[in-house]
């Protein structure tokens, strides 16, 4: 597999698909003992592989930078993002704890048993920290991990396997599988020992990898795509609001499920809200607030979608996927309203009341994430019960906190990541009846 840099369009690594069948049996071979590892030990181990991380945050950002086409900032916060997962998580070994349950004649108690091997597939627009999202409550609660990563952006994941046993970890407790999709994905989907596979994609393919999954029962945690909307009242902060949506839309280019990509504003503020956007728009600039789209391929898919932007950005001419931040407005039937364009565009469309917006937000297939903008308390949670989506806030942009539940509804997935409970997603519950006879 050739791995280019986005932003120079340079060859930097060439990397040989591995197998998966070896992989597989050594993940087997090492859960039997990583099981019995005592939770102590187990969290010991997590903070050190934590620490480790911590010792390398630049040399993960710098190739994230070059493999991904990243900005640094973004590079260095993706990496401390690894480190912290691993440090919240380290926190769970020690406190899965089951039930005591009161029954006639006896106890009754319960466990929390770890499923075996898990596979987590990573898509290329955040490899570091989706990858964590799955591997480090999966290592927590007692499962061995093979991660995924996808052919164009491998380097961090295997880099991270390297720092996984420098830090402890036993042979086969993490290891990274490179190859395609269409092959070594495949293969690791349908193989009967693994147990749970994390995928985070397109809705195509999580659709494939559950119908390869049904065969053997095996378990799936699905984020797929997103098309989230902000909407914004007349009696928002519309200055606040203004500043904060490009970097709610543009950031990572825009190559985010959970990015705003749909814009709807109440019709007496219409005007008024895009005169304040456009400067943040126009001063949006390639290279510091934003690198490259991962390939020419995706950057010609963007394009497609663009026609008479109502504002632009501007973007390097030369070598690199490079494209401008871009406004444009919106019909219910146009295709960049509809379609996940994954690209750094906004869309945008005028409402007249509450109920419209509501209707118009939930007026996609999809459901992961979303803002509402008001001053209106009563109606901030009105709106958020109302619109369908796993993800939402109010008067802001966040998405992802690792100590809060992540996933979406409907088309954008299945299952939830992050927060408190995530490691018990990667267990099954064991319950045990102990008779008081003899």
């Amino acid at each position: 597999m050739k791995i280019v840099d986005p932003a120079t369009e340079e060859e930097i690594a060439f990397i040989e698909p591995g197998e998966v069948g070896p992989v597989v049996e050594n993940a087997k071979r090492a859960f039997a003992s990583w099981r019995r590892v005592s939770p102590g030990d187990r969290a010991k181990l997590l903070r050190r592989f934590a620490s480790v991380i911590d010792a390398h945050i630049d040399e993960l950002a710098a190739i994230e930078v070059r493999n991904a086409g990243h900005t640094q900032g973004n590079a260095r916060w993706e990496a401390g993002n690894v480190r912290d997962l691993l440090d919240y998580y380290s926190g769970a070994p020690e406190r899965l704890c089951g039930l005591q349950i009161p029954v006639a004649g006896g106890w009754d108690v319960t466990f929390h048993e770890p499923l075996g091997v898990v596979g987590v597939i990573v898509p290329w627009n955040f490899p570091m920290p989706i990858a964590a999202w799955g591997f480090a409550p999966a290592l927590a609660a007692g499962n061995t991990v093979i991660i995924k990563p996808a052919e164009l952006t491998p380097l961090t994941a295997l880099r991270i396997g390297e720092l996984a046993l420098e830090a402890g970890l036993p042979e086969g407790v993490l290891t990274v599988l490179t190859g395609p999709g269409s092959v070594t994905g495949r293969e690791l989907v349908s193989h009967p020992d693994v147990r749970k596979i994390c995928f985070t994609g397109s809705v195509e393919v999580g659709k494939q990898i559950m119908a390869a999954c049904a065969p053997d029962l095996t378990r799936v945690t699905l984020e797929l795509g997103g098309k989230a909307a902000t909407v914004l009242f007349a009696d928002a902060n519309l200055e606040k609001a203004a500043a904060a949506l490009p970097g709610a839309v543009f950031d990572n280019a825009g190559q985010d499920c959970c990015a705003r990509s749909r814009l709807l504003v109440e019709r007496s503020v219409h005007d008024e809200f895009l005169a304040l956007l456009e400067p943040h728009v126009r001063n949006w600039r390639c290279g510091t607030d934003m690198g490259p789209l991962i390939s020419a391929a995706q950057r010609e898919r963007v394009a497609s979608y663009v026609d008479n932007p109502l504002m632009q950005g501007s973007a390097p001419h030369g070598k690199g996927y490079w494209f401008p931040a871009t406004v444009l407005a919106a019909g219910p039937g146009d295709r960049h309203w509809r379609e996940e364009v994954f690209g750094p565009v906004l869309s945008v469309m005028p409402f007249d009341s509450e109920s419209e917006a509501i209707r118009l937000a939930n007026d996609t297939e999809f459901g992961l994430s979303g803002s509402i903008w008001t001053r209106n308390l009563g109606r901030a949670m009105r709106v958020s019960r109302a619109v369908e989506a796993g993800v939402l806030s109010v008067n802001s942009h966040s998405s992802v906190r690792y100590w809060t539940p992540f996933g979406g509804v409907k088309q954008s997935g299945l299952g939830r990541e992050l927060g408190p409970d995530a490691p018990l997603a990667f267990t099954d519950t064991k319950n045990v009846f102990i008779s008081e006879e003899d």
